[in-house]
């Protein structure tokens, strides 16, 4: 029989053995646990790095092919602005100052209209027909007897076919310029034609306007559309106004986006439309 020395011995060699072994499987949880917790860092970390090289190789691939990476859509506004009217009326008939320039034409060759005796009163219906579809316009001789008369010529004359819109906004200045012969910007009819603005003047969605240089007077055969808002100076001719139809094939270029190559290079983010306008005609309608 044991003694009760040896009984004490035993049971103290017994309990040692059971915090051996606590201490053992404590040690293997915390193993364990770290081992999880590692396991799912890496995971984790393999995850950001995934997208992420799948974000610079989309990107990468876009630009390779001479794509933009998707863009937010351009929002764009319903609502018409309300159409110009004149605060006081203009003599009927006008008499318009037109002027010899030396604007670049390519080949288009333009005659000068004659500025004499020119209405300003009532409208003229004007149809460009494009490669996106037909644009149909309501020239206002009230606004610009001397701009509305110079269109009217360049339309008959044939000058706008064959040409291209060359510039595009998207942000802040919504419009869809054309009208230039060499497509750069610096062409025109080979004459310019008086300012006809007002300091009333608003622009936005349907409005049909002159372009410019920064000089008075400068105005040539170069126009804009504007189909959403153009927060501008009353510094250019509105000489119209833009069907619904017509909206609805400028707003149809413009979701299309600005071409980037030609946006890179321009320093308002305008550029070339993605989406090529160019006129196959246009016809004076009434």
């Amino acid at each position: 029989m044991a003694t009760n020395q040896q009984r004490r011995e035993a049971a103290k060699r017994k309990l040692e053995r059971q915090l051996v072994r606590r201490a053992e499987r404590a040690r293997r949880r915390r193993i364990i646990g770290v081992g999880a917790t590692v396991g799912v860092v890496v995971v984790v970390a393999g995850l950001v790095v995934f997208f992420a090289t799948q974000k610079h190789d989309d990107s990468a691939s876009a630009a390779a092919s001479g794509t933009a990476a998707p863009s937010s859509t351009i929002q764009i506004p319903t609502q018409r602005v309300t159409e110009a009217a004149r605060p006081t009326p203009l003599p009927n008939p006008a008499n318009c100052a037109y002027t010899a320039s030396n604007d670049q034409q390519g080949q288009k060759k333009a005659t000068m209209p004659d500025g004499k005796n020119v209405p300003s009163t009532g409208t003229v219906k004007v149809t460009l027909k494009t490669t996106v579809g037909d644009i149909p316009l309501t020239l206002d001789r009230a606004l610009a007897p001397c701009t509305v008369n110079s269109f009217v010529s360049l339309v008959n004359q044939g000058f706008y076919t064959g040409t291209s819109c060359h510039r595009l906004g998207t942000d802040g200045l919504q419009m869809l310029q054309c009208g230039d012969p060499t497509g750069t910007g610096m062409g025109g009819p080979g004459y310019t034609i008086p300012d006809e603005n007002f300091s009333q003047l608003t622009y936005g969605r349907g409005i049909l306007a002159m372009a410019k240089t920064s000089q008075p007077n400068s105005g040539g055969s170069q126009f804009f559309m504007v189909y959403g808002t153009a927060q501008l100076d009353p510094d250019y001719t509105v000489f119209g106004s833009i069907s619904d139809a017509g909206l609805q094939v400028l707003d149809k270029v413009a979701r299309e986006g600005v071409d980037p190559a030609s946006a890179a290079q321009s320093s308002d983010g305008t550029g070339a439309p993605k989406t090529p306008v160019k006129f196959t005609g246009a016809t004076v309608d009434a």
